[in-house]
């Protein structure tokens, strides 16, 4: 086993553990271990008693789990979070925090499939055990699906153009590769935004895939109800999906953000946001770690309103 992370620098690490405000003797969830930074951390501050749970769906990370018999590690996808705690005999937990950014060690492997920065596989998915790639994605989708992902996913405003120019390319060759892909839609983009249009086209692509915000709302909806009173939940976010998702439910206590109120008008919210404005890096952050740079931490503590309970 690895004793340092071997290829991800943890994001707002201090500051989200911070905000765990941990219990020595509390049980926490990592539902994003990846290079294991944040876990690291927060076992740093628990006691004998205390008791950490990593969540990760790629066999990759499981080369950084700590030789610390305080920390279980899970393969699965934190939209699980509920069963595997019922499974370990865990009924409410003390903290979750959350990284939900691709990490360097995915984007700098050309075998995966994430970045355009290399040739390799159009492949995309978290889990290499299941699932569609994005290979699957965009040669199997029909034109008005492939729009539609990369409008509501990607927030490109030429969707359209793109998926008709997939659909032209594909029917003359299945697009295979990261290569075949670039070549494809190189004709979509103005060479003065090519770099974050692409971003944003990989981006949707890779939430298809892996399900990314189906998942994360089922791990939100778990949130509320498996934090004890009084616990904290610290999610880092890096783009406006995401982080629209985690406001609303720290807010109003759901992704939809539509507040529930009581017979006398009052809103029945579950969480309580610690801050109303998001915690991002500073300066010195950026400059190390340049994925760091849209990256946003919101924090919230669980209510202890019985009707809140689930």
């Amino acid at each position: 086993m690895a004793d340092e992370p071997i290829y991800h620098i943890p994001v707002l690490l201090k500051q989200s553990v911070d905000g765990l405000d941990i219990d020595p003797a509390g049980t926490y969830v990592d539902v994003t271990f990846g290079g294991g930074g944040h876990s690291r951390e927060i076992l740093s501050r628990l006691g004998p008693e205390g008791r950490l749970l990593g969540f990760d769906q790629d066999e990759d990370a499981e080369r950084n789990i700590p030789a610390d018999g305080r920390f279980t590690f899970v393969r699965s996808n934190f939209r699980y979070l509920r069963n595997f705690l019922r499974y370990y005999g865990i009924d409410r937990v003390d903290g979750i925090l959350a990284d939900l950014g691709v990490s360097s060690h995915h984007f700098d492997d050309s075998e995966r499939g994430f970045s355009f920065r290399f040739d390799g596989a159009l492949d995309m998915r978290m889990n290499q055990r299941a699932g569609l790639t994005a290979a699957d994605v965009v040669n199997t989708y029909d034109e008005e699906r492939l729009a539609g992902l990369f409008y509501l996913y990607g927030e490109l405003k030429n969707s359209r153009k793109l998926a008709a120019t997939l659909a032209k390319a594909r029917a003359q060759k299945p697009i295979a590769t990261i290569g075949e892909f670039l070549e494809a839609i190189k004709p979509c983009f103005g060479r003065e935004r090519e770099k974050k249009e692409l971003a944003k086209a990989f981006q949707a692509l890779r939430i298809e895939v892996n399900h990314e915000m189906e998942a994360l709302k089922e791990m939100l909806d778990a949130a509320v109800t498996v934090l004890r009173p009084g616990g904290r939940l610290c999610v880092i976010t890096y783009h406006s999906l995401e982080d629209r998702m985690v406001k609303n439910l720290m807010k109003a206590g759901n992704v939809e953000g539509k507040a529930e109120k009581d017979f006398f008008g009052n809103v029945r919210a579950p969480f309580r946001p610690l801050s109303n404005k998001v915690i991002v890096p500073d300066a010195d952050e950026v400059e190390r770690n340049p994925r760091s740079r849209s990256a946003k931490l919101r924090i919230a503590c669980r209510t202890d309103n019985p009707e809140d309970n689930v």
